[in-house]
This record gives C-alpha cells, structure tokens and sequence, in this order.
C-alpha cells in the first residue's frame, strides 16, 4: 500500500500553491471590501485575468477529458487542486471544466452547443435541481414539463442555485410523468438557455455563496434539448451530487490547514501572563484535535476519489467524507477565531468570512442529516463489509 504521491501529482500540487499564495492570497482583502459587490468578490475583467493565467498554467478543465481539451488529471489530482485552492477566501476555480453528465449524456449537437463552448469558456452552466419544497428530498420536485408539439413547456421555480445569476443556460430537472416517480422515469433533464424565457435573483446570504432563485413561466423548450433520455433526469441528478460531496470535503481540508496554521502562528506569538499562549494546555489541545480531524478528512477524501478514478461505486465514501468533513471545517474555524480572540473576530483577517462561509457546507449537495441516513442504509443493507479495505 503506497501513499505517497507521484512526482507529476507533487509538481501539479506545487504549482497550484504558488499560484493560489502569489495570485490569490493578495486578493483576500479586496474580496472582503467588496463583499456583496461581485459574485466572486473579484471585479469580472480581473477575474478573467486569473484564469487566462492559470490556463497558460495548463490548468484548463482540470477533469475534462483531452479530446476536448482538457487536462484530464483525473479525481484524486482534481482533490488534491481543490485542497489547494481551499487555502483561500478567494473564490476561485479552474476554467474549461465541465459537469460530468453534461458532458457524458449530451448528444453531438448539445455537445457542440454547450458542453465545447463552456470548455472554452464562453459560456457558463449552472445546475437546477433544488426548489423550495424539495432540497433533501429532491424526488419532491414540483417544477413540470409538459409537451406541446416539439416543444417541451417548463413551469416552476428553482432556489440555491449556484451560478444562477451569471448561467447562460440550466439543466433544469423537472416532472414530465406524474403517473411515475421520479426515480423510475417521472423526472426529465432539459438544456434550456436563459434566452428561452427563464429569469433569475440573487438570494442574500450569511457567506460568499452567492446562489440565485430562478423562475420558469411556460418556457419553451425544444425537443431535442433533452440531455439523456425523457425519464433518466433523477439518476443524472444523483451522478452530479455525489460527485459534488468529494470535493466539498477536500475544499474543507486546504480551508482547515489554512486556519490552523495561522492559528499556530498567532499562538506562537499572542504572549498573555508572561508567556506565549502555544503554552497553554487549552491552546495545544485546539491544535492537536484540529490536525487528526483535517488528516482524517483528508483520507477520507482522497480514498473517495480514488475510487471515481477506479470507476468504482464511492457513494459511501462520498458521504463518509462529505459528513466528516463539513463538520470539521467548521470545528476548526470556531478554534481558530477563539485562538485570535478578538482579532479573529475583525474583518482584518478572512477568519470571520470563513466562520461565515463553511456553515453552508453542512447543508448543500445534501445535509448531515442526509449524509447520516446514506450511511446508515449502506451500513444496515449490508453494501459496507466492515473490516475489508474496499
């Protein structure tokens, strides 16, 4: 059994920290100032700026395949980017990537409509599957689909949908059979373009998610912008979201080392009764139990991608390091602004953001109590054999 990374995945991993410390990292406390301002915290030109940088970089659609001009460096690689790009408050992301079932289940004609151009970065997507009525349980979506001629007619409402104020298209779930459920062939996935009629606005929030609700009154949809089959909308939906809770868990180790090690800094430093507070039991014990949660997380994570690069079932997974790792990003920063004591608690350093930003994790591309119920029935089903290294 080997741990240790390749010299390719060491380099990629290097360069990426350099990239986000001398890039990223200056930016901090503009995107503070301007929080609210721009969805990214970043004006839109400088913003492209970074990513024309980080395509010379050859970090361009990270996990899309070559043939379409990628990089291609697979799961365990893309965690390992995303660990990185954690360090930062700075919401940044890699160019030229797109979603996977976009990607697999679009016909030639989608493809060159809309998965080529979002891969060359002309055109930005977003994902519509959660409404007000239906988060954790998705099969309770309300949003219809109704044909009409060629056309498919779309009414209904989408809410936390990220990048929905800046997508030029969706893939918009909705019911096109109520006579099944939605995970035997009630629900459909359309591509449809904001120029078909559907409108968006932002939805406020406590973080720097800046999601939107989107809203949909009798859209036209032609026929043939049905990505997959009519019937096959909850199984793409569920694809996506499992991929998403891998990377959530990563984002959440690179956020956490960030924090402990400035609190290790501040600790070093902050000199209370005479001496530094590194001293304190109280101080150490922070530290300790931050660094075996961050080193756990970080295994579950990594054992999760790899086995999406092994084109294994990591459902289990997903959600071991989803669950563990939401929740420890948000002990660590709570440590870390208790270290800092008041400063931690000024907007002069990203602390306070954060203590702000990892909340959501807990509760988007599925809660902790849905994490909980997914590895209970894998635990009570039998999928997981306790004791096995698979």
């Amino acid at each position: 059994m080997d741990f240790s990374l390749t010299e390719e995945q060491k380099l990629i991993q290097q360069t990426v920290r350099q990239f986000v410390e001398r890039e990223l990292m200056p930016l901090e406390h503009e995107v503070l100032r301007n929080e609210g301002r721009y969805p990214t915290g970043i004006e839109p030109e400088r913003y492209r700026a970074l990513q024309l940088k980080a395509k010379e970089l050859g970090f361009w659609g990270i996990n899309t395949p070559e043939e379409y001009g990628g990089a291609n460096l697979g799961s365990v690689m893309t965690a390992l980017i995303q660990m990185e790009l954690g360090r930062t408050i700075v919401p940044f992301s890699f160019g030229g990537s797109v979603d996977n079932i976009l990607l697999h289940y679009s016909n030639e004609k989608q493809k060159q409509e809309y998965v080529i151009p979002v891969i060359e970065g002309k055109r930005i997507s977003c994902f519509a599957l959660t409404e007000p009525g239906a988060g954790s349980d998705p099969s309770a979506i309300r949003t219809t689909a109704v044909k009409d001629g060629n056309h498919w007619v779309i009414n209904g409402q989408k809410v936390f949908i990220t990048h929905g104020n800046e997508a030029d298209f969706a893939m918009v779930f909705a019911v096109t059979d109520r006579e099944k459920p939605p995970q035997r062939g009630g629900v459909t996935c359309f591509l449809v373009d904001r120029a078909m009629g559907w409108t968006s606005r932002p939805i406020p929030t406590m973080g720097g998610w800046s999601p939107a609700e989107l809203f949909f009154d009798n859209v036209h949809v032609p026929e043939d912008h049905v990505l997959g089959e009519v019937g096959q909308g909850f199984s793409l939906g569920m694809q996506w979201i499992g991929q998403g809770r891998w990377l959530i868990a990563a984002r959440a180790v690179g956020t956490a080392e960030r924090l402990l090690q400035m609190a290790i800094d501040y600790a070093r430093q902050r000199v209370t009764f005479g001496k530094p507070i590194a001293e304190r039991q109280a101080i150490q014990w922070m530290l300790a139990d931050s660094a075996v949660e961050i080193q756990a997380t970080k295994w579950l994570t990594l054992h999760a991608a790899w086995k999406a690069d092994q084109k294994q079932d990591n459902r289990y997974e997903a959600s071991l390091a989803k669950l563990y790792g939401s929740n420890m990003v948000n002990r660590v920063v709570d440590r870390a602004l208790q270290i800092h004591g008041g400063m931690g608690y000024t907007k002069e350093l990203p602390i306070e953001r954060w203590y702000r930003d990892v909340r959501v994790t807990r509760i988007y591309e599925g809660t902790d109590e849905i994490q909980h119920y997914i590895i209970a029935r894998a635990l009570l089903k039998g999928y997981v054999h306790l004791g096995t290294w698979d």
